[in-house]
């Protein structure tokens, strides 16, 4: 057992609460923080490894993976308010203990509603009994560790060092940094009774929230009455986030609007929206203060289990999909299928497609739900139409959800800066970055051809079994995606697909696929342009046996409503230098 681990479930037993119930809330204060026990908890948790596997796994065998980010960011305590404190302390001890972190909650909303709810924890502890301890541990904090004392992010830890000539002519430098995110599927986090967000908020006092325009229109009241039901300060941003959206001049809107704002470079921006709003906005903060956090709350399929806890955030440019961006994981990202019941039904299949894509190549009990579910899945919205909770439909989509959020971040986090190409999660992304705008297809349609093609791939090259191919191209016809389109029969645009890819990844292809069994994945890197159109031949007679020839249900973005991205220009005309530069050929 940790020292972190051991030393919070020994304040949770030892801990005298009469402190708590005082009428003096500044006596209470003192109290507590000159107790012994409230003393080794705090030097336990600046001293922890709050991003080892080690604390992490300790908190899931003890059940109490609901207290671990307040664990990791108390390690940076010092600094936080005695407001955020003593809320992220009430987090750390309901997760062990139910009945003593209501308590510690309880507590910690006096403070917030007090005049003291604002100063800092270091600074009321230098003005403790015990104030002579904390001057010298916090001088000795500046040298050792000032995450612990200066910290400008509590999710963030970096560090270094260097080696040098003896003339420093010549310096060596390795860095290194961890970050942490948590990831959460929820029902209904818009009730004031569901206080993950105002939790986060309160301490801070106001939310600054960037929401997707169609969000707005049915949930903007919603939104409105959570932050004043919890008299939290709201700046709300609205933009609209249609495919054509995604360029940089949305992102630079974003920024403008962050400073006259006056964004702190601590302050979690709250996201509400789709793929889109995700993306962008997350490139906002990627680039405001170079590291501002954010807080992603999903309402479509896509961002839910995809593009909301993806640390790639991106926006289109010179024709190109996601051709710039920055690694920035959000450090919260919620999924909440409430939010599913007022989708069409064409955006629901857009987003199946990325549920099924993890499923192909990492999760094969995820396939076998996925094929319980069916058209039921779509029908119901998740189970959140004509449903109740208990109904076999919501209970398998709640665990369709959850696996896909998993085996995604899974494969994600564990190659954050995208170093090398081993990513099951790009399956259906090799070619399909290069016909999807020239189509004019939704990017689930698009996804879902190209993983429909790189089945084939895969059973070509004896890499799958026949059964199991053709399992894999039912459940994605099952859903009404695409497996065929007639823009795979333009060769030059499919070869410059793969060359800009190969590009991207280093030169390699490393085309994800399943290989072994479903749920399973290899990785194709030859393909020469013959085999290439020989391969889409064959495979446009197999999908000719499918419902629709192939042809997915509305593929195209105006088939839901969308203005096409193939004939609407989302970026600044490129100068001929430009064009020269990024041609894809």
């Amino acid at each position: 057992m940790t020292k972190t681990t051991s030393a919070v479930q020994a304040f949770i037993a030892t801990y005298d609460s009469d402190p708590l119930q005082q009428e003096n809330l500044d006596h209470a204060i003192e109290e507590i923080l000159c107790s012994t026990p409230f003393r080794h908890l705090l030097l336990s948790l600046i001293d922890s490894d709050a991003f080892s596997q080690e604390l992490g796994e300790e908190f899931a065998e003890a059940g109490a993976i609901e207290g671990l980010s307040a664990c990791r960011q108390l390690r940076t305590g010092l600094n936080h308010s005695l407001s955020h404190f003593f809320g992220l302390l009430a987090q750390l001890v309901l997760g062990f203990d139910q009945l003593a972190g209501s308590e510690w909650y309880t507590f910690s909303n006096r403070i917030h509603h007090s005049e003291i709810a604002k100063i800092k924890l270091l600074d009321r502890l230098l003005r403790s009994a015990d104030g002579k301890f904390y001057e010298e541990l916090s001088s000795r904090l500046v040298e050792r560790d000032p995450h612990a004392v200066y910290t400008t992010s509590s999710y963030r830890k970096s560090r270094g060092y260097v080696v040098s000539t003896d003339d420093d002519q010549t310096v060596e430098a390795v860095m290194n940094a961890s970050t942490f995110t948590s990831i959460k599927v929820l029902e209904n986090c818009l009730d004031p009774q569901e206080t993950v967000l105002r939790d986060l908020y309160v301490s801070l006092g106001r939310c600054v929230c960037l929401v997707d325009q169609n969000v707005e229109r049915y949930y903007g009241e919603q939104i409105n009455n959570y932050f004043e039901y919890h008299e939290i300060k709201l700046d709300k941003l609205v933009y609209r986030a249609m495919e054509v959206d995604k360029g940089i001049y949305t992102v630079e809107r974003m920024l403008g609007d962050f400073k006259r704002l006056g964004v702190s470079r601590n302050e979690p921006v709250l996201i509400v929206g789709g793929g889109v709003l995700t993306d962008t906005g997350g490139l906002a903060c990627a680039l405001y203060h170079r590291n501002t956090p954010y807080v992603m709350l999903s309402t479509s399929i896509v961002a839910g289990i995809d593009a909301g806890p993806s640390p790639r955030t991106c926006c289109d440019g010179f024709g190109y999909k996601n051709l710039f961006g920055a690694y920035h994981a959000p450090v919260l990202s919620i999924t909440d299928r409430s939010f599913f019941r007022t989708l069409e039904e064409g955006w629901l299949r857009h987003g199946i497609a990325e549920i099924i894509k993890m499923a192909v190549v990492k999760d094969e009990e995820l396939f076998r739900f996925l094929e319980q579910a069916g058209e039921d899945l779509i029908t119901t919205r998740f189970g959140t139409l004509d449903c109740d909770s208990h109904d076999h439909i919501s209970v398998l989509s709640q665990k369709i959800l959850g696996a896909a959020m998993r085996s995604y971040v899974e494969a994600e986090y564990d190659n954050l800066y995208e170093t090398h190409q081993c990513r099951p999660h790009a399956y259906g992304h090799t070619w399909s970055p290069g016909f999807e705008i020239e189509a004019g297809l939704l990017h689930g349609h698009a996804v879902a051809t190209g993983m429909g093609f790189g089945a084939y791939l895969s059973y070509r090259n004896n890499w799958i079994k026949e059964s199991d191919f053709h399992r894999i191209l039912k459940l994605i016809s099952s859903f009404g995606l695409s497996l065929w389109h007639d823009v795979l029969l333009n060769k030059d645009t499919l070869w410059a697909a793969q060359e800009k890819m190969v590009q991207k990844r280093g030169g390699n292809l490393a085309a994800p696929m399943p290989k072994g069994t479903i749920g399973q994945c290899g990785y194709l890197n030859q393909l020469t342009r013959e085999q290439l159109n020989q391969a889409i031949e064959e495979y446009q007679a197999i999908c000719a046996d499918y419902p629709r020839n192939g042809w997915g249900i509305d593929p195209h973005c105006h088939d839901v409503g969308l203005e096409n991205p193939s004939t609407v220009g989302t970026h600044l005309p490129a100068t001929p230098e430009d064009e020269e530069l990024l041609s894809p050929v």
